[in-house]
């Protein structure tokens, strides 16, 4: 049968999303903010050089800096003001939550609810700047270093510096925005938007590739079947669910006995979502990105990252699917799915699994699902990501039909809209409150009159 819930989803329509003037608000705000966002990536740093720029990021286009060029929509094949654009935030974020889990005072202040959580925000802000200033300075270096700048020297260095950093911080400030009084998450919507623009140019470029004959048109064809199915693919992976049973006794209110009941805990094959593959993106390309804009003049070491870390190397690839797998398994069960909390909840609600303890054991066994559902969540994670990447790197496909760039568009939109109809449900709900409210109101009982003696 069908729930109420599902009944009322399918009956959302444009005309409800007009009513609901909250939700309306927040899809406009956030839009607008992304319109900043993507002017943000045409305005350039001061002091480059563009027409050498546009040189060198045409023989850098295939390499890593092509993929660095597609998390930061651009601003960086432009060296506009967002060229760090959100990596350093996630980087920082990254730091942190592994730092919460080794650092027992950090840990203590995960602990103390919405006070400790701003906290550690203000350390990952911090972290930010630190990481941004270091990026933005090694990049001013290395342009200078390739000659991709009008006039080297310090006034150029604190410049950039200056320029990137704000950027970076902006970026994040608009972020945070998103999530709090607009739509969706906003730093994922911030690549989301990024990939999403510089899509119908890579498509540009690629049927032009086959139409003067460096690709043939069975690899576009097979390009086009590759991203449909691994589109496909996301979208049930994404949707998969492992149903706990849970049980509930039968329980006395006051003078009242309810029935017990049964209802199941979703625990997702893939609970961490999309921040695995963002995560070991920003780690690949952490060390790499100030080393692509050095030209000839690059370390032994980064010569060597380079020839070995870049797309479609065996380094690589091993390590995206290392950095992967770890990602998945710490972050769901820092962040995403906490079995001791998820316990604790249970317990307080005198809810049990059947044939396992509450508490302790209801944690334990909470634990064990999980890591085997991950077993299975962490090995799709890391097949959408790698093997289009091997495929790529083959045929010289754009970096945008790639497997985490698909992974990142279809399970942002997903999540987007899922909270567009979470918000549609609530409005719904609104509605029939007022409603059965008014009802209520207009059925007025005839006062009698006291009977006579």
């Amino acid at each position: 049968m069908v729930s109420a819930v599902e009944n009322m989803a399918a009956n959302t329509t444009w005309a409800s999303l007009g009513k609901a003037t909250d939700l309306r608000n927040r899809i406009l705000f956030t839009l607008a903010l992304l319109i900043v966002y993507r002017l943000g990536t045409f305005i350039p740093v001061p002091g480059i050089d563009g027409a050498a720029l546009r040189d060198f990021m045409e023989n850098a286009g295939q390499g890593i800096g092509g993929m660095v060029s597609m998390f930061t929509g651009g601003a960086l094949g432009r060296m506009g003001i967002f060229a760090l654009g959100i990596m350093p935030y996630i980087s920082a974020s990254i730091i942190v939550q592994l730092m919460t889990s080794m650092v027992p005072s950090l840990e203590q202040l995960k602990k103390e609810g919405a006070q400790g959580q701003k906290k550690i925000n203000q350390y990952t802000r911090y972290g930010t700047v630190a990481l941004a200033t270091v990026q933005a300075y090694g990049l001013a270096v290395s342009l200078e270093s390739g000659d991709l700048v009008t006039e080297a020297g310090f006034y150029f260095r604190m410049t950039c510096l200056i320029t990137l950093v704000g950027g970076t911080m902006f970026l994040m400030w608009l972020g945070e925005q998103i999530t709090a009084r607009g739509i969706g998450n906003g730093i994922s919507l911030i690549i989301f938007v990024g990939i999403i623009a510089e899509v119908p140019a890579a498509l540009a470029q690629f049927f032009a590739s086959g139409r003067s004959g460096s690709i043939s048109p069975a690899v576009i064809v097979g390009v086009i079947v590759m991203v449909i199915a691994t589109i496909a693919f996301v979208v049930f992976m994404e949707r998969a669910l492992r149903k706990l049973h849970i049980q509930y006794p039968r329980r006395q209110v006051g003078m009242k006995v309810y029935d017990g009941g049964s209802s199941h805990l979703p625990i997702k094959v893939n609970p961490a979502g999309v921040i695995p593959a963002i995560f070991a993106s920003s780690l690949l390309l952490l060390p790499v990105t100030i080393s692509t804009f050095s030209g000839g003049s690059t370390s032994p070491v980064m010569s060597w990252l380079l020839a070995n870390f870049g797309p479609g190397q065996p380094l690589y690839l091993l390590f995206f699917i290392a950095i992967i797998v770890f990602f998945a398994y710490f972050y769901t069960f820092n962040v995403s799915f906490k079995p001791d909390e998820v316990a604790d909840n249970l317990k307080n609600q005198n809810g049990f699994v059947p044939g396992i303890r509450p508490g302790k054991k209801t944690a334990e066994y909470l634990e064990y699902v999980v890591n085997r559902v991950l077993v299975l969540g962490s090995m799709y994670l890391a097949a959408v990501c790698v093997l289009p990447e091997i495929l790529r790197g083959q045929f010289a496909i754009p970096f945008y039909f790639g497997g985490t760039s698909v992974l990142i568009v279809v399970s942002v939109t997903m999540d987007t809209i899922q909270q567009v109809q979470s918000h549609l449900l609530a409005q719904q709900y609104e509605g029939l409150i007022e409603k059965s409210n008014l009802r209520g109101k207009g059925k007025t009982r005839k006062k009698r009159s006291p009977a006579r003696k």
